[in-house]
């Protein structure tokens, strides 16, 4: 049975979806089935993450309406055991059936070994149907005061709705900036009260990948990728160290 991870950040800028990206498709090199759904309804950029954004794809109300299965969804042409479901255009997050939703999540943990929930930035809509129906949570957070307080906010409210399973990645670290501001990762840690999963540097290739069509993964073997396939391998259980 697989599980359904949704990454969720407490605010924008935290580049949550190129970490979802990056970890979905570290996972998928591995040999593991992966479906990623984005669920930022009018904001989506997954698909640009994936290296995906010239494909037609379909959307997971297409698959929540019934007109298709899952198996019809994208396959990605360099990593075919990863799919792809967009976000619908012209559906306010508050109209998705959550019903239909939650029984495509049901049907897809009997297909894949992880379906990764790409929410919108904030504690709105799509944040709580992402978390609603999640089996965990990779919670996203800069390094920055505002990020971490955010965290800590998103932190608190996933633990109000009974989700236990709940981990942090601290993306975009700038060791230089870090160490002007006198803070470390164990400080992002207490202020934030969320145990770590992973810590990504700051790394201009994630952008370049993105501006070439390329999965991270595909792009650069360093820096942020190699961080994102660390997550990977603790997502799996395995043990491995953190480190940027």
């Amino acid at each position: 049975m697989g599980e359904a991870i949704a990454v969720l950040s407490g605010k924008g800028g935290t580049g949550k979806t190129s970490v979802c990206a990056g970890v979905a498709t570290a996972l998928a090199a591995t040999g593991m089935k992966v479906l990623c759904i984005d669920c930022d309804i009018g904001l989506r950029n997954l698909d640009i993450s994936l290296g995906l954004s010239q494909l037609s794809t379909l959307s997971f109300t297409d698959v929540c309406q019934g007109g298709y299965s899952l198996d019809q969804a994208a396959v990605h042409p360099d990593y075919p055991n990863l799919q792809f479901l967009t976000a619908p255009m012209n559906c306010p997050a508050n109209k998705i059936d959550q019903q239909a939703f939650g029984a495509m999540l049901r049907q897809a943990r009997a297909l894949y070994h992880y379906i990764f929930l790409d929410a919108p930035a904030g504690i709105d809509t799509g944040f709580e149907l992402a978390a609603k129906f999640a089996d965990r949570v990779l919670l996203i957070t800069g390094p920055d005061p505002a990020a971490i307080r955010d965290a800590s906010r998103a932190g608190e409210l996933l633990e109000l709705m009974g989700k236990l399973d709940v981990r942090m990645v601290v993306n975009r670290v700038n060791k230089k900036m870090v160490s002007a501001m006198e803070l470390t990762i164990d400080d992002v840690m207490d202020q934030a009260g969320l145990p770590l999963i992973g810590v990504v540097p700051e790394d201009p290739q994630v952008i370049l990948a993105a501006t070439f069509g390329t999965p991270l993964q595909k792009y650069a073997k360093r820096g942020a990728s190699a961080a994102c396939r660390r997550i990977a391998t603790r997502i799996q259980g395995l043990s491995v160290p953190v480190s940027l």
